[in-house]
């Protein structure tokens, strides 16, 4: 009798457990939580059913299989409480584990652009260094050529090294948050209008045309000009050196309900879709259409520029356009300022 009861009793249990299982699987595809919510829950039910059907089948009273059932049913609402409070601790700690795992992730990235940047940097301050003093020896033992061009080389190669030290130096500041904004309102048309007249410098050089004006109505926005300048003049300088002669590069001023929006749109040829967020990597320069040619910087122009929208609370995006490529300089408004 006593083996018969245990049989049964087992074979209860496993079939209600079985079933349980299926549906704690079911339920865990959709929710860990509620399945660890639930297992306890079924581990009960296995054990009140086997219980119950052994009752039944030794004929033991009516008032004793209630007491079993009472005892169950009190039982269901304690399992419920430790599985949630189970669950939610397994929860925080997958939470815990995935943050771990993705800053581990950020700082190996971090720590393999340091190395690429360092490398870059290294690479591209050399040839500046090289050409000076390549240059500095000859004009010292007289074999400087005849139109005299070495002192205006050595001085546009001491200007190169200086702006790739001043990226650096802008960088630095970026990514230690030691950047200290002086906001003002500014007409970020005057803005625009300033590196359109820088611009056609380069340009002209290059043989590449710049188009596009400063809207007429004023766009207002708490930036600090020096910093926002900068960012621009960055995107312009980007723009003109990827754009080939008779190509076009153009510059817009837009402003919505909260944001202003200023394109610099190039002729560089575009860039495969997997490559477009890279661009905004320090040292990053490309494989394909962007690969610079000599004398081009250390390639942080462009995450100079998307920082300093950062700070300001901005973005700096891109994206493949006609025969070019677009990056979008999205700044604040002001509350009064434009539409």
């Amino acid at each position: 009798m006593i083996v018969e009861a245990a049989l049964l009793a087992a074979g209860t249990a496993v079939a209600v457990g079985a079933v349980g299982a299926v549906a704690v699987r079911a339920i865990a595809a959709r929710s860990l939580v509620a399945a660890a919510v639930v297992a306890p829950l079924v581990v009960i039910l296995s054990v009140a059913a086997g219980v119950v059907v052994t009752t039944r089948a030794m004929f033991i009273n009516e008032h004793d299989q209630g007491v079993v059932l009472v005892v169950t049913a009190t039982s269901l609402p304690i399992a419920a409480v430790f599985g949630w409070l189970i669950a939610r601790r397994v929860q925080q700690l997958m939470r815990r584990a995935a943050e771990q795992a993705a800053e581990r992730e950020r700082d190996r990235q971090v720590e393999e652009n340091r190395r690429e940047l360092v490398a870059w940097v290294s690479h591209d301050l050399r040839t500046p260094l090289a050409g000076i003093r390549a240059m500095a020896e000859a004009l010292e033992d007289g074999h400087a050529p005849a139109d005299d061009s070495y002192p205006a080389r050595i001085r546009a190669e001491a200007d190169r090294m200086s702006d790739m030290v001043g990226g650096l130096l802008a960088l630095s500041r970026l990514q230690s948050g030691t950047l200290r904004l002086d906001r003002m309102p500014v007409d970020l048309g005057d803005l625009v209008s300033d590196a359109l007249a820088s611009a056609r410098v380069l340009a002209d050089r290059r043989g590449v045309r710049v188009e596009g004006a400063a809207p007429d109505e004023a766009v207002t926005a708490p930036v600090d000009a020096g910093e926002v300048s900068r960012a621009l003049a960055n995107l312009v300088t980007n723009a003109l050196t990827h754009t080939d002669a008779g190509g076009t590069v153009d510059i817009s001023l837009t402003a919505g309900s909260d944001v202003a929006r200023i394109a610099v749109a190039d002729g560089c040829g575009g860039i495969p879709a997997d490559e477009l967020d890279r661009l905004f990597e320090p040292g990053w320069r490309g494989t394909s259409a962007r690969t610079p040619a000599a004398g081009v910087g250390a390639g942080l122009g462009l995450a100079v520029a998307r920082g300093i929208a950062r700070a300001h609370g901005g973005e700096v995006t891109v994206a493949n356009a006609g025969t070019g490529c677009r990056f979008e300089l999205t700044l604040p408004l002001l509350a009064d300022g434009r539409p």
